[in-house]
């Protein structure tokens, strides 16, 4: 249901204009103070100021790799890598890496607004913003390092493309890497973040084929048409690079997954916040699930999942389909409860699991405020013992500060 995207507010999402369009820069979640609340996700993927924007309206054909790449007709998309690793020595560390496209205006999406006034053209003109996060959990020191970048999409500062697939802000990047006489349709992609005392630098290999999830990957968020998104995942890629971070250089292995999602409108003004689950069992399957909590806290109908097996099947779940019971709590520092633990059940699947975070503490204060964080998973599947690793995203669930 991918994501953090969503929960940034049109005063946020202003704000970052003007201060892209006056002044290119970069800075890291703790230098740069954008107060809003972390709970008006509706505001942004709310069906105003949509017009001349494309719409998820019903299923399309999804092509690879081109789709891997930008969709400048909508107004927003975002590529999201999570990821766990481990060192050498037993290390373990988790990371995420995502970038957002936002759209300011319909200009340039090939679809502007009847008596719109033509614009001139310039090398520094963009109505495209690009954010950033990059996060890494170390949980020997139990530290979580977080930076955060903006620029324009111009003057090749930041940008998308398809052929070949790149998405980058600066030198921090995703991108193809795959020779011609390699096998086409297998994924090789480079990833490469830096900032500070913390650097990752990753080469991915797909284990399994992109997923669709929802209706042949239309996932509707709420009963409005159009509030929704087109939304695929590639659940499994074997990961192996480097890890810098408090002064040492590790060589780390794991996996990763991919969420990628693209829309100009998806919640309700009732939708406050999700939970989102993408956990990697050690049969071999994948569960991937989005809870929708709505304002008084209960779950939306429009929660659903998708579960890959071993092999490569898929079976979508519906919101009856899965049973989650939070176990536990984590109390912010600065304010806001998040849940902290949970267990998970699939009757369907026979699949029952308890997942607990790898450290507490994986809020992130970015432009907004949200928790997303490794953890770890253990339980059973048709009576057989099952363990994993995976990732967790909750929303909604604390404001913004008004000074950090």
């Amino acid at each position: 249901m991918k994501k953090s995207v969503l929960l940034i507010s049109i005063i946020v999402i202003s704000g970052i204009a003007i201060f892209l369009l006056n002044d290119v820069g970069r800075e890291s979640a703790a230098e740069h103070g954008v107060s809003g609340s972390g709970s008006r996700l509706a505001e942004l993927l709310g069906s105003d100021d949509t017009e001349g924007y494309s719409k998820a309206t019903g299923p399309r054909t999804f092509h690879f790799p081109a789709d891997h790449g930008p969709h400048p007709g909508f107004r927003n998309e975002w590529w999201y890598l999570t990821g766990n690793l481990d060192g050498e020595q037993g290390q373990r560390f988790g990371f995420e890496l995502t970038f957002f496209r936002f759209a300011l205006s319909p200009e340039g999406t090939g679809a502007v607004p009847r008596g719109a006034e033509p614009q001139p053209v310039s090398a520094w003109r963009t109505n495209q913003v690009f954010i950033a996060h990059f996060a890494v959990t170390d949980e020997k020191n139990q530290q979580f390092h977080v930076a955060q970048r903006f620029s324009r999409g111009a003057l090749g500062l930041a940008g998308a493309q398809g052929t070949p697939f790149k998405v980058w802000v600066e030198d921090w990047s995703i991108r193809d890497i795959q020779n011609q006489d390699e096998v086409a349709g297998t994924i090789q992609w480079e990833l490469k973040a830096a900032e500070g005392d913390f650097a990752l630098h990753l080469y991915l290999t797909g284990e399994k084929q992109p997923v669709l999830n929802g209706l042949d990957g239309l996932s509707e968020k709420s009963s409005t048409e159009g509030n929704a998104s087109y939304y695929y995942s590639i659940s499994r890629l074997r990961s192996e690079g480097t890890l810098h971070i408090a002064g040492q250089n590790h060589t780390v292995s794991g996996l990763s997954w991919l969420d990628r999602e693209w829309s100009s409108s998806a919640l309700d003004a009732g939708q406050q916040g999700w939970d989102w689950f993408a956990l990697q069992l050690s049969d071999g399957s994948d569960l991937m699930f989005y809870s929708i909590r709505r304002n008084d806290g209960s779950q939306d109908d429009h929660s659903a999942g998708t579960w890959i097996s071993n092999n490569g099947e898929v079976r979508h779940l519906s919101q009856n389909e899965v049973e989650i019971v939070v176990t536990g709590e984590w109390k912010s520092p600065e304010g806001g409860t998040y849940p902290s633990g949970w267990e998970i059940r699939v009757p369907g699947l026979d699949l029952l699991l308890t997942v607990k975070p790898l450290i507490d503490d994986q809020e992130l204060f970015t432009t907004v405020r949200y928790w997303e964080g490794a953890v770890d998973v253990s339980g059973q599947r048709s009576k057989q013992a099952i363990e994993g690793r995976g990732y967790v995203e909750l929303t909604g669930y604390a404001r913004q500060p008004d000074t950090r």
